[in-house]
């Protein structure tokens, strides 16, 4: 079970590299709630520079967003707090 302190260090724990998932739909770049991408640049004041890539690698959307409205995935289990 997740705690809200939980929920708030995924938001705010976001590096170069981390692959992503849009926690909102953006119609206007055709992404959906669940759509998998890559922090590309930091922009500074928690907002981040988003790519979103196909699986041949073909980049198809990349726009700033903020870590609200971003998650974290992680490929490995988590330490214990």
């Amino acid at each position: 079970m997740s705690s809200s302190s939980d929920k708030s260090r995924s938001q705010h724990d976001v590096n170069l590299l981390d692959v992503v998932a849009l926690l909102i739909d953006v119609p206007g770049e055709a992404l959906i709630c669940g759509q998998v991408g890559t922090v590309v640049e930091d922009l500074g004041s928690e907002t981040y520079e988003v790519e979103f890539s196909d699986d041949e690698g073909r980049t198809y959307a990349q726009m700033a967003l903020r870590t609200d409205q971003l998650m974290v995935l992680h490929h490995r289990p988590m330490e214990a707090a």
